[in-house]
């Protein structure tokens, strides 16, 4: 009887450890939209990472600034309020000037020059930095898209931008291009930014085409103007709490699973991104090419690295990644 007893006490104790552990919830947030890849995949490394760990841990994803806007969800990682983002560098480099590097203009030549980087030695030191400096650890980093300007006026060359009343984030490296053409920048939340277009508090603005057409801004915007400034990525990011919670194995897991989220996102946008200027066109809006090099010159002119917190070292490292 003795024994009986003790045997239903384990089982007992057992099936309770599988419900705590099925009682695991944790917060994934963004603020893009339900349509676009990022959150597409999230959804899929969120259902996969439960599958792995027989349901231990429940991810519920959070799209479209519901859980606050980009800073929002970035201090949300010290705060608590949530366990994994998507975000980019630029905000990551409110915390850690250096890895904002991949925001000065032109630093990256196009989609597979981002994608190598993201294996380089480079960005083991940029996010091993960010790391140290937060205890957030970067898993995964998607191809975002390069963005281009929308405005309501044509836009052939960098003079042309003077006195443009243009929505840009509120990171410094996003500011670089349109202030060295003469434009005035104004930081609205992204939440917020077709209702400004449309209104005419701002005259124009930039994104990736993506995210031009999941925001609907081509329908309060006339002209696209292909700048590709910025080669932009998203990051995915684990809160410090969580990943001194996970043991070596979840961490390998959680790595892999968000990786494979990432390399399928960024497949999405860049075969998305080939089909949009036709898109476009067919919806009457004007494409327009420009000399980026003329672009490029006028911000290596008049933008110093120093003043973001930048290393050029950085950028010639990133320059050279083949």
């Amino acid at each position: 009887m003795k024994l009986w007893k003790q045997t239903l006490f384990v089982i007992a104790a057992s099936a309770f450890a599988v419900g705590a552990s099925a009682q695991t919830k944790l917060k994934w947030a963004h603020v893009y939209e339900t349509s676009e890849p990022f959150h597409k995949w999230s959804v899929w490394a969120a259902g996969e990472i439960g599958k792995r760990t027989n349901g231990k841990y429940q991810i519920d994803v959070f799209p479209a600034s519901q859980l606050g806007k980009e800073n929002d969800i970035n201090q949300g990682l010290a705060l608590g309020t949530v366990d994994i983002i998507i975000s980019g560098s630029s905000f990551a480099s409110k915390s850690y000037p250096p890895i904002g590097v991949t925001y000065y203009p032109y630093v990256f030549r196009d989609a597979d020059h981002l994608l190598k980087y993201t294996k380089s030695d480079v960005y083991r030191d940029l996010t091993k930095g960010y790391e140290e400096k937060t205890g957030n650890r970067i898993v995964a980093t998607t191809y975002y898209g390069a963005r281009q300007t929308t405005s309501n006026k044509p836009i052939a060359k960098c003079a042309d931008m003077k006195g443009l009343k243009i929505r840009v984030p509120d990171v410094p490296a996003y500011l670089a291009m349109p202030r060295a053409c003469g434009a005035n920048t104004s930081p609205i939340a992204f939440a917020e930014v077709y209702l400004a277009l449309q209104n005419g508090t701002v005259e124009a603005q930039e994104n990736p085409l993506t995210t031009i057409e999941a925001k609907k801004f081509y329908e309060v915007q006339k002209n696209i103007v292909l700048t590709a400034h910025i080669v932009d990525h998203l990051n995915t990011v684990v809160s410090g709490k969580l990943w001194k919670q996970l043991s070596e194995d979840e961490r390998k897991m959680f790595t892999e699973v968000t990786q494979e989220a990432a390399q399928k996102a960024s497949a999405d946008v860049v075969a998305r991104e080939k089909e949009l200027v036709d898109v476009f066109k067919q919806k009457g809006l004007s494409v327009t090419e420009v000399n980026r090099d003329e672009f490029r010159d006028t911000v290596l002119k008049t933008v110093k690295f120093e003043d973001f917190g930048y290393r050029k070292a950085d950028w010639e490292r990133i320059q050279a990644v083949k």
